[in-house]
């Protein structure tokens, strides 16, 4: 994921997630099963092995072709799920920003690249303009898209040039597990799906079961600086209304700027040491590792740097809504933040 400054972040946003622990209780409360909980998306199918009708996220009615061989994935959120799916093989060209401002690693990291085996000729370029013709070129029948793609380039594709366009934009973690019931069933995986949707139900059932053990024993939230960028100024970070906040949440942390008025904001030196916040997590990837942090205002003088709590930890964690924020990001935030939780 492209990671920069205050434009690129609000420019990149992959979603908000208003009312984070309403969706979370849809899943852990009152024993409802994801499966469930999935007829939100009103499948309508078709003969087996013929078309399917589905109702994407942007609430767009689609007809797709039964188990599309050459698909198109416009988002690294949505490959982390045709990858955890078992569906790297139906993919043939993802999202890139142009060559000249680091092509594919502008959005993929490196582990990422190596583990999906992505290459520089799967490119089709998202940013700063969109290539719709290098789309055109791999001959996909499918694309699946997130929201680097604006509305008026997926019906473009659509009208101009008859190819499907699923977009899947999740408001909320629950729309995380949604998104991959319906690709379970885009794809005629369902089993791998519910697989998939179990694991993700359990790491959120467990984050749920730590917080309410901290409520229920009076214990206090520790406060925290998730930080994605820094420069001479501050600390970029999450606000209100992001997928890193409600990572935050679900952790049970409290965010130094969870009252932020920018969903994306700076906080500036002087604002992080007024906080003084108990930990520090510090994004890496993309070019950005501790001595970037290093080089920000105050570091050397916040407690959490002093007395060791201070951790870096995978830029993508905070930023995609995906399998892996919730199975991965999820967990090491919370062994972060609680070394030694409540039983």
């Amino acid at each position: 994921m492209r990671l920069h400054g205050s434009s690129s972040a609000s420019a990149r946003s992959r979603g908000t997630v208003p009312l984070a622990w309403f969706a979370v209780g849809l899943i852990v409360a009152a024993g409802l099963s994801v499966v469930g909980i999935a007829t939100y998306y009103a499948l309508q199918p078709g003969a087996p092995t013929g078309p399917l009708t589905v109702t994407d996220d942007l609430g767009r009615t689609v007809t797709v072709p039964a188990d599309p061989g050459r698909v198109v994935v416009l988002g690294p959120s949505i490959m982390d799920s045709m990858y955890r799916l078992g569906l790297r093989s139906h993919v043939v060209g993802v999202d890139c920003y142009a060559p000249s401002l680091g092509g594919l690693s502008s959005d993929y990291s490196s582990d990422q690249v190596a583990l999906w085996n992505l290459s520089a000729s799967m490119c089709v370029q998202t940013g700063p303009t969109f290539e719709v013709e290098e789309l055109l070129a791999l001959g996909p029948q499918l694309v699946l898209a997130a929201t680097i793609v604006s509305v008026a380039a997926v019906e473009q594709i659509t009208q101009t040039y008859h190819i499907p366009v699923v977009m899947l934009q999740p408001a909320t973690l629950t729309g995380v597990v949604l998104d991959d019931q319906l690709m379970g069933e885009i794809f005629e995986v369902p089993g791998s799906a519910s697989v998939l949707a179990q694991s993700l139900q359990s790491a959120l059932s467990r984050a749920a079961s730590l917080q309410d053990n901290l409520t229920a024993n009076g214990t206090p939230f520790p406060t925290v600086l998730v930080t994605y960028s820094a420069d001479a100024n501050g600390y970029w970070t999450f606000g209100p209304g992001t997928f890193g906040q409600s990572l935050i949440e679900l952790a049970s942390g409290a965010s130094i700027s969870a009252n932020a008025t920018l969903p994306y904001p700076e906080l500036s030196g002087e604002q992080v040491l007024a906080s003084d916040p108990e930990f520090l997590v510090y994004g890496t990837g993309f070019g950005i590792n501790e001595s970037i942090y290093a080089g920000g205002p105050f570091w050397s003088q916040l407690t959490a740097i002093q007395d060791g709590r201070a951790v870096g930890m995978d830029s993508n964690y905070f930023t995609e809504p995906d399998p892996t924020m919730i199975l991965v990001g999820l967990p090491q935030l919370i062994a972060v933040l609680h070394p030694n939780p409540l039983a």
